[in-house]
């Protein structure tokens, strides 16, 4: 594809680190620049990283799922390993 045919993506300002007893995780929201969904990702300490198969009406929508995750799961719900990949 040409460069000027691809899309931006546009990451939250909600994006963020968060860490509890030693672990931390990253929270990536972000969308293409011409769409209005928003995508979840959640990427671990080793490099290993969550999707959401679907997508969110906002921002903050895919935030609180992040919160809701960890409060019922834990952090460790995140933890997949090195270069590991899982869908939610």
């Amino acid at each position: 594809m040409p460069r000027e045919a691809q899309h931006k993506l546009v990451f939250s300002p909600l994006c963020r680190r968060l860490t509890s007893d030693g672990v931390t995780i990253r929270v990536h929201i972000f969308r293409h620049e011409t769409e209005a969904d928003w995508t979840l990702e959640v990427e671990d300490f080793q490099g290993g990283s969550t999707v959401w198969s679907h997508t969110f009406s906002s921002d903050q929508a895919a935030l609180a799922e992040v919160i809701r995750m960890i409060a019922a799961e834990g952090f460790l719900t995140f933890l997949v390993g090195p270069g590991q990949f899982t869908v939610h």
